[in-house]
């Protein structure tokens, strides 16, 4: 419950990404500012990335503890916090890639 509450004080500005369905409530603010309170308050970095769009980009953090935050960050630099959890297992993964 205390990641969701650190979550709702991270927002600066509600600004939607295209990235949320449009009823959710992300919270939002300038990704470096979001990145610094992952880091301090958390101790998570970023694990993976991918594209939504052109546009936004969804990140997922997570910390040797097991807490994960996923983000999507658009390109003016706002961030979006889309979800936050606890209990992140991090399997090896391997990508199909032709001939592999």
């Amino acid at each position: 419950m205390t990641r969701f509450v650190v979550a709702a004080m991270l927002a600066t500005a509600a600004i939607t990404l295209g990235a949320a369905p449009a009823k959710a409530a992300a919270q939002c603010a300038a990704r470096a500012d979001i990145i610094k309170a992952l880091g301090d308050k958390f101790h998570e970095t970023e694990a993976g990335r991918g594209l939504i769009n052109p546009n936004v980009v969804l990140e997922i953090f997570v910390s040797d503890q097991g807490s994960w935050t996923v983000l999507a960050s658009d390109t003016k630099g706002q961030s979006c916090v889309l979800s936050v959890g606890e209990g992140w297992d991090s399997p090896t993964i391997t990508a199909a890639m032709p001939g592999a």
